[in-house]
């Protein structure tokens, strides 16, 4: 194997192998650092996303999803199931034959781009020196012209509630699981808390989550959050705001949680428990002190808008750097990085960026908040539009939600869309094509939307900013 490469990539996740094989279409010799091992104990591809993050969450999301259907909403249907039972170990196979598929897939692609997969873990050493520690201890250097770092994040452990075992997991243990627990404490009500907490939810589990902040998804435009609130409370979620955790012992087969709110202590008791409150940089071991690579005070490795470090030929990308730890946000820098280096111009809108939680109702969003407009003193309008009032919803019997498009009003461009309601993660493109080609509310409204469809929302939320929606009543008449 060779020592010397054009470009060497410290990580195998959607940033690092994205980044990877965009360097290799583009002519460079390229090698990806990866260690991850999976549940089978072999090296894989996909990092925390593909293995234990984003794609197994939504295959548990999915399956559980159809069987809380199947048991709840069929007979509004006309369908009449009996004996519907959850298979959970099922379910966890089937979420792992789609892992492996998808990371297989990726080690096909690094196979046919003729990329180095090199296992292990990789540590950055002066003069774009790479070290790499195998399963054995076994270490090897490498080097290249360009070194382009990205090791993601992981969860973040608080004291307070120590893992332990399968009874106190982070999210990765909460994909594992085979039976259902009768009764569930979540801590965290950001987006991972209220994926797992829905899945388990409605498999059946009596699910408290308890969150420290008082508000409820502050990232989340507000009337988004709090209908999303409303509709998740409806579903038996116990979301407790301004509940801080202040310890937790296992004891036997159960939980006792001790947590402080507005009332003061608190007990809880329950049979398992997932810490999500939120995720850390992966930044230990990543390099060595005499390297002189720049950590800000976050945890976070500082680069410029490029993803420059302050290291010639040395980039960063993903979860290691400022941004949303986003999976489509890494691999969108790794594209632009490989495309710097080889000399390309190459750009990346970072305010039309959406973000997505997976529930149900899924919430999505890109652009700026109303609250964030009304801080920054925009003189802005709004259109909103209830999936109550669209045909397509009515037939699908999943009406909850809503379309919101803030617009500057002396501009009309569209500064930002939130949606709540069915399928709001695939509707959420338009906004995000509107916002990168720097549309308006009037491109919007003279857009042809297919009838009937979900999509008629955003048509619709378009025309009541200025008034003229079909079909509900114009307020701003």
């Amino acid at each position: 194997m060779s020592d010397k490469f054009d470009v060497i990539v410290i990580g195998g996740g959607p940033a690092g192998y994205v980044a990877a094989i965009r360097c290799a279409q583009l002519g460079l010799h390229t090698a990806c650092v990866e260690n991850w091992i999976n549940k089978q104990g072999k090296p894989a591809l996909g990092g925390t996303c593909l293995n234990v993050g984003c794609i197994p969450s939504k295959a548990l999301l999915e399956a559980s999803q159809r069987y809380y259907d199947a048991v709840n909403h069929f007979d509004d249907y006309g369908i009449e199931a009996t004996s519907v039972r959850a298979d959970v170990p099922k379910m966890i196979a089937q979420k792992d034959k789609i892992v492996q598929e998808l990371t297989g897939g990726i080690e096909g692609l690094f196979k046919a781009n003729k990329i180095t997969w090199i296992q292990g873990t990789g540590s950055l050493l002066p003069e774009k020196h790479v070290e790499v520690t195998d399963q054995n201890n076994t270490k090897s250097t490498y080097s290249a012209e360009h070194v382009i770092l990205a090791t993601g994040s992981n969860s973040i452990e608080i004291p307070s509630a120590p893992l332990q075992g399968d009874i106190i997991v982070d999210s990765s243990g909460a994909l594992d699981w085979e039976s259902v627990p009768e009764k569930l404490c979540v801590i965290g009500a950001g987006v991972i808390g209220l994926e797992l907490g829905s899945v388990w939810r409605r498999l059946g589990s009596e699910v408290v989550v308890l969150e420290a902040q008082d508000a409820f998804l502050p990232m989340v435009d507000d009337q988004i959050a709090r209908e999303s609130l409303k509709q998740f409370t409806k579903q038996g979620l116990d979301i407790k705001l301004g509940a801080r955790v202040m310890a937790s012992t296992v004891s036997g087969n159960k939980v006792n949680i001790q947590y402080t709110d507005k009332d003061g202590e608190q007990q809880l008791q329950v049979d398992r428990v997932i810490v999500a409150v939120g995720r850390r940089s992966n930044i230990d071991n990543l390099t060595l002190p005499e390297t002189d690579l720049l950590i800000d005070e976050r945890g976070l490795v500082h680069v410029n808008g490029a993803c420059e470090t302050n290291l010639p030929g040395v980039w960063a990308i993903g979860d290691l750097v400022r941004g949303p730890m986003l999976a489509h946000k890494g691999s969108e820098e790794g594209v632009a990085v490989a495309e710097r280096i080889a000399g390309k111009h190459s750009h990346l809108n970072y305010d039309a960026i959406p973000s997505v939680i997976y529930t149900h109702p899924e919430i999505s969003w890109v652009g700026k908040t109303e609250q964030q407009l009304k801080e920054e003193g925009v003189n802005y309008k709004k259109g909103v539009f209830p999936f109550m009032a669209s045909g397509r919803a009515k037939a699908m019997q999943d009406t909850n939600g809503t379309v919101k498009i803030l617009a500057d009003a002396d501009t009309d461009a569209v500064l930002g869309m939130h949606i709540v309601g069915a399928h709001s993660s695939e509707l959420i493109g338009h906004g995000v094509l509107t916002l990168e080609f720097e549309g308006t509310i009037e491109d919007i409204a003279h857009t042809v939307f297919a009838h009937p469809t979900l999509s008629e929302a955003i048509h619709e939320a378009a025309l009541g900013a200025d008034g003229r929606a079909i079909h509900i009543p114009n307020r701003n008449r």
